[in-house]
């Protein structure tokens, strides 16, 4: 299935590894010119524009700490200028402690919230505007599926993201006459998880959490963040899709 991005622009936070790089250029493989948000990966960041130009596409790279709103607003706005425009805003970008409750200090919950939930919030309203000028407007945000069923260790990152599962949902009802979808899409655990050390030291007893007796990897995702910013996922709007391997079927 083509999913027929041509002409429009996206802008993917956290697209210089991992999830986030597979997501830009699956959205630059299906046409889309596409910004690369990064906080300080520039060689990476750079190396995901070159690929994307060496097969014909547009891209920029975009360096911005999303929890600085004023950062923000200047990636959408530069986007806009260079790209011509802002149709597909993909909130990949996040930082996690994995940590008891217990042992977290203030300066790790400020640290997470600062980014998971306020990032996607200065990311989503900076956006708006173009998005629903748009007409075609979508915003995809991704999340650990603890936001939605819980986890040991991840309860601040949880709590946070859980916010931006409401925030979509809220979106999605307050920018539908536009034509804007928002969406969440809730991931079991990827191969290129930011703990890996702690992924080796438990992968055994990790994989007999998923039915389907694997981790996930980047590929397994960028497919539905696809679909959903396409026209085929135009009736889709104010969902949380779970890509976990049947880690969680609820």
């Amino acid at each position: 299935m083509k999913m027929g991005l041509e002409g429009r622009v996206a802008l993917v936070t956290g697209a210089a590894r991992d999830v986030g790089r597979e997501i830009a250029l699956a959205l630059a493989s299906e046409g889309a010119a596409v910004a690369i948000n990064y906080n300080s990966s520039d060689e990476r960041a750079q190396t995901v524009v070159d690929e994307i130009k060496a097969k014909g596409g547009r891209a920029i790279a975009c360096k911005a700490d999303i929890a600085d709103l004023a950062a923000v607003r200047q990636m959408v706005d530069r986007t806009a200028t260079e790209l011509g425009g802002l149709d597909i805003l993909v909130n990949n970008a996040g930082l996690v402690i994995r940590r008891r409750f217990a042992e977290t200090s203030p300066d790790e919950w400020r640290r997470q919230i600062d980014t998971c939930l306020y990032g996607t919030i200065h990311c989503c309203h900076a956006a708006a505007p173009l998005l629903e000028a748009s007409k075609n407007g979508r915003i995809i945000s991704l999340m650990g599926d603890s936001s939605r069923v819980g986890e040991s260790g991840l309860s601040i990152a949880a709590a946070a993201r859980a916010g931006v599962i409401a925030l979509m949902k809220s979106l999605a009802r307050e920018m539908a006459r536009s034509g804007t979808t928002a969406n969440a899409v809730a991931l079991g655990l990827v191969e290129t998880a930011h703990d890996r050390a702690w992924v080796e030291a438990n992968r055994e007893k990790l994989v007999k959490l998923y039915p389907l007796r694997r981790l996930g990897q980047p590929s397994d995702v960028a497919p539905m963040v696809a679909l959903l910013a396409s026209d085929h996922g135009s009736w889709i709007t104010g969902q949380v899709v779970s890509i976990s391997g049947g880690f969680s079927m609820v």
